[in-house]
């Protein structure tokens, strides 16, 4: 279902009467604009989260003293 283009044109003739051709142009402009800063603020996000990850050294392994299994004692792990 999705807007047409027949109910979109309705919308920006009633946005027109309500705030005005000048009005109207400075709002787009302005809503462009944060799109604009939005977008290179995640661009610049993932590229440093993208640098933190190849800088970061390798994780190693935890050492445990035994496996729970060892702490029991009760029941092996074959039966």
């Amino acid at each position: 279902m999705g807007i047409g283009f027949r109910e979109l044109l309705i919308i920006l003739a009633i946005a027109l009467l309500i705030f005005g051709a000048k009005r109207l142009r400075t709002i787009g402009s302005d809503l462009g604009a944060a799109v604009k800063g939005f977008k290179k603020a995640v661009d610049e996000g993932d590229t440093e989260e993208s640098g933190k990850q190849l800088k970061a050294p390798a994780a190693q392994d935890a050492d445990f003293e035994s496996t729970p299994a060892e702490k029991s004692g009760s029941k092996s792990a074959n039966g």
